[in-house]
């Protein structure tokens, strides 16, 4: 019988044993995702621009489409000044983008081990907000020096409230990689559970035999249903997390605005 164990899909196996000094090292199924994730990304894009013409076809015009998507995006949030972070956010956009989508193909070739999203692991998603955090906080010190402060007292506010406001705004701003990194883990985690969780009814169902057809309709709608709703999830939290970023990134330069 298919194990139907919901949480089995996220445990980290090695694929490459490794330790010096007693610390473990080892290549795992998440690094092995992780490679093929930016892999996929340099190789499709390269590919499609590697033939370029007035008139895209296919491929390239998805490439453009792609740029001018997160262009767009930090000219919405940052304005034009944003875009010399252009490749952060693009880089980091894909990145994100392609370990959502790996992870719903679950038996996508890997050494020792089927399809991984590592999206869904805390301890990446923070790693991923702590960076983010940090070009700003490094960034915005930068190019603003002790203006960078302004950013925790918001032009216009009364000086009556004032000390209030700069607490929720510190409060706030400490609370950015947090919130950025826990809402893409959890809803990617979430999302997959959902999806074995369903997968593992239509398995056990189906040892009702004749009766299958009957009481096993159900969950493989759900599953079909959810399976598209997660690749639209997949697509949001990548967006999500690259415009946050973005405003973010508004912040170290515009502080107080």
């Amino acid at each position: 019988m298919a194990d139907t164990n919901p949480i089995k899909q996220f445990e980290i196996h090695p694929v490459a044993p490794f330790q010096v000094g007693g610390y473990d090292l080892s290549f795992t199924n998440s690094s092995y995702f992780m490679v093929v994730a930016v892999a996929l990304s340099v190789g499709l894009l390269a590919l499609a621009m590697s033939k370029r013409a007035l008139v895209p076809g296919r491929a390239q015009s998805v490439a453009e489409l792609l740029y001018e998507f997160v262009a767009n995006m930090i000219r919405s949030t940052a304005g034009t000044d944003g875009l010399k972070f252009f490749p952060f956010v693009f880089t980091l956009f894909t990145f994100v983008l392609m370990g959502n989508m790996l992870g719903m193909f679950h038996y996508f070739p890997a050494p020792g081990a089927h399809g991984f999203t590592f999206t869904s692991h805390l301890i990446i998603t923070v790693a991923l907000a702590l960076l983010v955090m940090a070009i700003v906080i490094g960034y915005g010190v930068f190019k603003n020096g002790l203006g960078f402060l302004k950013v925790f007292k918001p032009s216009g506010v009364p000086i009556a409230i004032l000390p209030f406001v700069v607490l929720i705004e510190v409060i706030s701003f400490i609370s950015r990689p947090i919130s950025l990194s826990v809402r893409l883990f959890a809803n990617m985690l979430a999302g997959h559970i959902l999806l074995k969780v369903f997968a593992g009814f239509i398995v056990m169902l189906g040892a009702a035999g004749a009766a299958w057809p009957i009481v096993g309709v159900l969950p493989f709608a759900m599953v079909v249903g959810l399976t598209a709703l997660e690749f639209l999830v997949a697509f949001l939290q990548a967006y999500v997390f690259a415009i946050l970023t973005c405003i973010y990134l508004s912040d170290a330069l515009h502080p107080g605005h």
